[in-house]
């Protein structure tokens, strides 16, 4: 009877991501570390991501441990079969139009077995930032609840301040003309924490001459409703992005750096957890043996993660820019990479790199950027991406996408001194020129001693009972999660 009282004794959290991998992956981390502090974890994906993990990882994957459970919410789209991200804009629609009823069905049912299942009641929940429908949710049943933002600071920030840049009529743009005038490309100054940051750093939804555009909707919405929460987290460190932190502050409930996660997730010492992962694709092992033969800091990384899509032609510049740069690479080319097409390379440049270029259609990220052959990482500047290059001392090529990767673009170029912009309109001179410059040239060896020194930030912060983001960790569990149960 004892363990079960015990079980039944625990905090329990529901912690759910917004349903794309980047924010899946965080809040999986997050979950085994407020696992290993004790609580009890209902973790929350919808059916169609629940499917792909599933395929991916194996049918059992996701059975978990008694006190670390896995349940599923609909998203709300038509069904689909896709191996693939889904639309973005509309899975944003649909989770804040749709989720809410069955989230409160689920912590209704989880609340009703508790004396029968050995789940003990909910005491908070854990919502993605912009999954904050569950605020309302957490009301009714008299939770705390903390929103996790799983951008950067500097991208936080950045979506804090669209309704300060629409009002001061930056945006939306008046007509296509302002894409080129001029008008993106001026110096902000109402933005603490983010000097001389350019409307084309911002992030990306607020670039559109739509006036009803959707996704400046939703980020005003949600942003609005982060100051309800009991705590904001992000997944950074306090010496990172300082001043942004700092100007966040003035604005929001408290908030607290608990990154980087995928270090702190080391210090979690429990083989049941250790096999639950969170890839929605199938890794290739074969990338990390093609690796151990390579000479340190020898081969380029490229990875445009995971919701990046491309055109042919964007495909092959930068393809042919790989190839005339004489370097060795590793490239991650996702099966729905190029949009509406098969992402195929043309047989010339199949021969002309096969013996200094892997191609692959997934892989541990992770694991391939702390490899010692690895000397620079060609990315997307998705928030993951930029964080685990921080912390293996990789120096970047950014090329953002959409959303907050312009800002952290910006930030690794500007700021950190990590990264060099690659501009959108991609072509092969400029690929192979930055490809070499990043590998063997000047500024590349600056970038590469910067990044070793934000590696080193990042290993303290995360250094048991003394860093700054594990002692954050220990101030939400007892300030924030925990309240309920003093």
């Amino acid at each position: 009877m004892g363990s079960i009282s015990t079980e039944l004794n625990k905090p329990h959290a529901v912690c759910i991501p917004y349903p794309a991998q980047g924010h899946i992956n965080p809040m999986l981390k997050l979950a085994k570390i407020l696992h290993h502090k004790g609580f009890h974890i209902t973790f929350v994906n919808t059916e169609f991501n629940h499917r792909r993990l599933l395929k991916s990882r194996g049918p059992h994957s996701l059975d978990g441990l008694s006190s670390f459970r896995f349940e599923t919410i609909p998203d709300g789209l038509p069904s689909c079969d896709a191996d693939a991200t889904q639309d973005i804009p509309s899975l944003c629609k649909s989770t804040t139009e749709t989720c809410l009823g069955p989230f409160r069905d689920l912590l209704a049912k989880l609340n009703e077995t508790s004396n029968t299942s050995n789940v003990p009641p909910v005491t908070c929940i854990v919502s993605d930032g912009v999954m904050s429908f569950t605020l309302a949710a957490a009301q009714e049943i008299g939770v705390p609840e903390v929103l996790f933002w799983t951008t950067s600071a500097c991208g936080f920030l950045g979506y804090m301040h669209y309704s300060t840049v629409i009002e001061k009529g930056y945006a939306p743009l008046k007509d296509e003309s302002y894409f080129t005038n001029g008008h993106v490309e001026k110096p902000l100054d109402f933005i603490p924490g983010m000097k001389d940051v350019r409307l084309r750093d911002l992030p990306s939804f607020l670039r559109t001459t739509n006036p009803d555009e959707y996704m400046i909707k939703f980020v005003l919405k949600e942003t609005e409703r982060a100051r309800n929460a009991s705590a904001i987290i992000l997944n950074t460190f306090e010496t990172l992005e300082s001043e942004v932190l700092e100007s966040l502050r003035t604005l929001l409930p408290p908030v607290y750096p608990i990154g980087p996660l995928h270090l702190l997730v080391k210090q979690v010492d429990d083989e049941n957890l250790k096999g639950l992962g969170s890839s929605l694709w199938k890794e290739e092992p074969e990338c990390l043996q093609w690796l151990e033969n390579k000479a340190p800091n020898s081969v380029v990384y490229v990875n445009y993660g995971s919701i990046t899509v491309m055109t042919p032609n964007q495909l092959l510049e930068f393809a042919w820019g790989l190839a005339n740069s004489q370097q060795e690479f590793l490239w991650i080319i996702r099966p729905d990479i190029v949009s509406g097409y098969e992402s195929i390379l043309p047989p010339e440049f199949m021969e002309e790199t096969k013996n200094r270029g892997m191609l692959a259609s997934w892989c541990s990220q992770e694991e391939v950027l702390n490899h010692p052959a690895i000397g620079g990482f060609l990315t997307h500047s998705g928030w993951n991406s930029t964080l685990e290059s921080i912390t293996s001392g990789v120096p970047m090529l950014c090329w953002p996408f959409f959303a907050e990767q312009q800002t952290n673009c910006w930030f690794s170029e500007t700021k950190w001194g990590i990264g060099m912009e690659i501009d959108n309109n991609v072509k092969r001179d400029e690929v192979e020129s930055l490809v070499r410059e990043l590998m063997v040239g000047e500024k590349g060896k600056e970038m590469k001693k910067k990044a070793m020194e934000w590696k080193k930030l990042a290993e303290i912060s995360a250094q048991k009972s003394t860093g700054s983001s594990y002692v954050n960790i220990d101030k939400v569990v007892d300030d924030v999660l925990l309240a309920s149960k003093h």
